[in-house]
């Protein structure tokens, strides 16, 4: 084994263990509140009460409590959530939609289904979020929304941002699925645009046991709209007002939200500490020519659901992390601009640079509340190792 490196724990190789410790442990967050999991399970089972009601509405009420907004509609997932804001704000063919091309494929497919075109606009590299001083140049007189992606748990630049929208006349909608409990100077993000769009997907900080999601808005019209339109477009039983679609969150799924709510800050905090201290390992190593931690603004609170560096020689990199047993994980390997579903919209390679070098360079290492030190440190190690010797 190789000797420790400026007080980083050499990493423990491949002879000894295969895995060191998982990239996400959720079995262990479900160990810490199994008991009171499984009694809100029981709840339910019990009442026999499985579409909307009660269970659904304590959970809305209390998730607008912690995300401080007054209206809070949840749905059956992120990406649901996402098409009912469009469609909330009559998005629709001919439209076209501004967004980042560097992150999960669901933002871009909303816009696709309701007809309407996505418009892609390069991020700035050291947030990996859209960059506003580029979006003057996409808007066209069929302009008709930003979606602006707070990506990884860091909110985007919004000042700028909703500035042009307001002067273009343009809806602004949050994806804060990767984001729930971030903060951009101050306000909660889902609270900065029109509406948020939220998703309880497993692995985010706020995660079911399945797919789920839901739509934040200060304005009580569009939050009315959005729930008019989850359950086929009817608010009285079998009299449809318009066309809507089938997209509640499950009684089941709230219960057990419910109870992983009360203990969101806690979990967000411990993965802000994890975070800290990779930002603290990576520092005392000198790999700032090879190695860029996350950028957090002093105006802005990252909840990291990814920590995520940028790496150079990065698939070697993460090879070689592997062959040492530390689990990695790669958003986004292929830019949406770049993808097939969309290449009808004629973009091609080079178009957009730095979403480009991010899907290139973009490595997420393990950042969860469960994470030990002495694991990070073996991360970190690991890390140090490979680029000693390349």
């Amino acid at each position: 084994m190789t000797s420790s490196v400026m007080g980083v724990p050499p990493p423990i190789t491949n002879a000894e263990t295969k895995a060191l410790f998982p990239y996400l442990d959720l079995k262990a967050q479900f160990a810490s509140i199994r008991e009171e999991v499984l009694e809100a399970i029981t709840r339910v089972m019990e009442s026999q009460h499985f579409i909307l009601g009660k269970e659904v509405e304590n959970f809305e009420n209390e998730i607008a409590a912690y995300c401080e907004t007054p209206n809070a509609v949840s749905c059956a997932s992120g990406s649901d959530a996402l098409l009912l804001a469009l469609l909330a704000a009559d998005i629709g063919a001919g439209d076209e939609i501004i967004t980042t091309p560097f992150t999960f494929v669901a933002t871009a497919g909303a816009i696709a289904r309701t007809g309407a075109m996505p418009v892609f606009v390069d991020i700035n590299l050291e947030t990996f979020n859209l960059d506003p001083r580029l979006l003057e140049a996409a808007i066209t007189p069929r302009s008709r929304a930003i979606i602006a992606v707070h990506l990884f748990g860091l909110a985007s630049d919004m000042d700028e941002l909703l500035k042009i929208a307001q002067m273009h006349n343009l809806v602004v909608i949050e994806d804060a699925a990767q984001a729930i409990g971030a903060r951009y100077k101050g306000v909660q993000a889902g609270n900065l645009g029109t509406c948020g769009c939220f998703s309880f997907f497993p692995s985010n900080n706020l995660g079911g046991a399945g797919d789920g999601g839901l739509v934040s808005s200060n304005d009580a019209e569009f939050a009315d709209r959005v729930k008019l339109l989850r359950v086929h477009g009817s608010r009285k039983k079998y009299f449809c007002e318009i066309v809507g679609t089938n997209s509640r969150l499950d009684a089941l799924q709230a219960a057990i939200l419910r109870v992983k709510l009360r203990y969101l800050s806690e979990w967000t905090h411990a993965r802000r500490d994890r975070a800290a201290t990779y930002i603290e390992l990576l520092r005392e190593q000198g790999l700032s020519d090879r190695v860029m931690a996350p950028t957090v603004p002093a105006d802005s609170v990252h909840v990291f659901n990814q920590f995520t560096i940028r790496a150079t020689r990065r698939d070697e990199l993460k090879a070689f992390l592997k062959n040492e047993g530390i689990p990695t994980e790669v958003y986004y390997p292929t830019p949406l601009h770049l993808q097939p579903a969309f290449q009808n919209l004629g973009y091609e390679s080079g178009s957009l640079p730095n979403s480009e070098a991010a899907s290139r360079e973009a490595l997420s290492l393990p950042n969860y509340p469960e994470l030990k030190r002495d694991d990070q440190a073996n991360v970190v190690g690991a890390i140090t190792e490979f680029y000693r010797k390349h």
